[in-house]
């Protein structure tokens, strides 16, 4: 497996532990996410080292890649040993980088980092209790994510059951449909917030390769501009449900985005 491009920090000098997540169990269309973290490291090759917008090299970011944590058959006892690595990260003054895998993944980031919100770009609510009887299916993520935040802030969701969408009115979440994401900016004031970016929130037209793919989404921009918005206010990110059905359009625009949020938080972190 190689590193992620650009992320040559050793451990002891790290600002930011990048961790692969490849958990592939609970996709319910198009599996592939265990070869996310692969082809994110992949099809990042491919860009400049130098960031014009914050005048930053990547390579000075001081990221450390960390590997794959790979998972195994009991799904509750790797979400507890992937957050508990995730956790030794936060605890060292690091800011966590999570590359997935299914979407399942974002319940240890948000354990490990135990935000005031969270903030997710998703084509789905991910507020149900269960899917077909698995309480631990990547369309469960927001309501767990929910045991652990305050609030969620859900960006470009279009898809949800009657009974998600019943929740969704609640008041400790937010939906901004993808019509409005542009529009958007966050009202976070002193809170912590976990950034998670399920690919799927962009248009399939613009990365086909992931899980559930639903039309009518978001551009690649607008996805940009929501992750240099928030990346100031978070305190650990991830990118999920990449697999491996397109030309590598879902994991150059995952990796993109990645590279943007460390460029943006790092000039707050500065």
């Amino acid at each position: 497996m190689s590193s992620f491009p650009g992320a040559a920090a050793a451990r002891p000098d790290a600002d930011y532990v990048l961790v692969g997540a490849p958990l592939d169990r609970s996709t319910s269309f198009q599996p592939g996410a265990r070869f996310g973290p692969d082809r994110v490291r992949r099809y990042a090759r491919g860009f400049e080292d130098y960031d014009a917008r914050t005048d930053a090299r990547f390579t000075d970011r001081a990221v450390h890649d960390a590997g794959d944590v790979e998972p195994w058959a009991d799904t509750a006892d790797y979400l507890d040993f992937l957050a508990d690595r995730l956790g030794d990260a936060r605890a060292d003054g690091t800011t966590p980088l999570l590359v997935g895998g299914e979407h399942t993944v974002t319940v240890a980031g948000v354990r490990a980092v135990d935000p005031d919100v969270l903030v997710c770009l998703d084509a789905h609510l991910d507020l149900r209790e269960e899917l077909g009887g698995d309480p631990l299916s990547h369309s469960t993520v927001t309501r767990h994510a929910l045991d652990t935040a305050d609030r969620a802030v859900v960006l470009g969701a279009r898809a949800g059951s009657e009974a998600e969408w019943d929740r969704a009115g609640e008041s400790d979440v937010t939906v901004i449909p993808p019509e409005a994401v542009p529009d958007w900016s966050p009202d976070l004031d002193d809170e912590a917030a976990y950034l998670s970016v399920d690919i799927d929130a962009a248009d399939p037209g613009v990365a086909p390769g992931t899980g559930t793919p639903e039309p009518f989404g978001l551009s690649s921009r607008a996805m940009r501009d929501v992750v240099r918005d928030v990346a100031p206010h978070a305190h650990g990110f991830d990118c999920v449900e990449v697999n491996d059905r397109d030309d590598g359009q879902a994991a150059v625009l995952g990796a993109k985005l990645l590279r943007e949020f460390v460029f943006a938080h790092a000039v707050h972190r500065d």
